[in-house]
């Protein structure tokens, strides 16, 4: 998904031993690990006089992860892919060199009724030295990634390892993406279970994080190994994201990221230029920004 029109809202704070701030990129916090972007989608209400219908645009040097919790797109890309993607699946997208996609609301629904999307589309860098690699894409379903229950909460492991187990996504890093919901109060334990660098998004509820309530909407990113506990209010839903970190800084422009600002411009002129990787069947086309 292209990230047009993204507003980040400067806001961050610092709690004792997390910072706190509205999604990624933020001010004090440019990535969590390899994860250096994410987007929360809605929940908003789709129908008759509005739809999702995100043209053709690029990528490069990245992955990306589209996590819905209600409602479906039909994703297509440069490569040959179309694929629907239903609640509590998992697009991966592997980028690399360079790939175009387009992302829109199935046919089926664009009925007259009614529906609610909401989601995350999630970027993830590459390692350096697969940043020019071959573009993939893999479609997991949900009930290929692995479940489980502790006490009061349900745990899904959406990409990578943690806590004993391992998603099917095929990543190219060490990273996690967990989804946990929980009925009652509950104390999570991401010291022993989880490796690297540490995001907490709350997407319902609210949770309890050095003495401070955290709602909905923020991300706490760890600043320490051993951080405060955390205490999920009953009824809540969290994503933990986080993982190791590069060696090298990464740039990003639009949509493209990089460990290297050459490659980034040489990305932006073969977009204007239309030298770009395009589709075959999709003659739609995003304009740079500025031009």
């Amino acid at each position: 998904m292209s990230n047009i029109g993204l507003i980040i809202e400067e806001r961050s704070r610092d709690i004792g031993d997390f910072l706190v701030g509205r999604l990624i990129p933020f001010r004090k916090k440019r990535m969590i690990g390899p994860f250096i972007f994410i987007d929360h989608m809605g929940p908003t209400i789709l129908g008759p006089q509005k739809y999702m219908d995100v043209d053709q645009h690029p990528h490069i040097g990245l992955a990306t992860l589209t996590f819905m919790l209600q409602g479906e797109i039909i994703h297509e890309d440069g490569i040959g892919t179309y694929q629907r993607i239903t609640p509590g699946s998992v697009n991966w997208m592997v980028a690399g060199k360079g790939v175009s996609h387009t992302e829109r609301t199935p046919k089926e629904l664009r009925d007259g009724q009614e529906f609610t999307a909401h989601g995350y589309q999630i970027w993830v860098a590459l390692p350096r030295e697969l940043e020019e690699m071959e573009p993939e894409f893999h479609h997991i379903p949900a009930d290929r990634l692995p479940n489980w229950v502790d006490g009061s909460a349900t745990f899904k492991l959406v990409a990578g390892e943690g806590y004993g187990k391992k998603s099917p996504v095929p990543v190219h890093s060490p990273l996690f993406m967990v989804e946990i919901r929980n009925k009652e109060v509950y104390k999570l334990n991401t010291r022993d279970n989880l490796k690297g660098e540490l995001g907490i998004c709350v997407v319902e509820g609210s949770i309890l994080a050095c003495g401070q309530t955290i709602e909905k909407g923020n991300i706490l990113v760890s600043k320490v190994e051993d951080s405060c506990s955390v205490e999920l209010a009953p009824n809540s839903h969290i994503l933990l994201f986080g993982g190791d970190t590069f060696p090298e800084e990464r740039h990003i422009y639009w949509n493209f990221v990089a460990t290297s600002k050459a490659r980034i411009e040489k990305a932006k002129a073969a977009w204007k230029d239309k030298t770009f990787p395009m589709m075959e069947n999709d003659n739609t086309y995003v304009p740079l920004p500025g031009f």
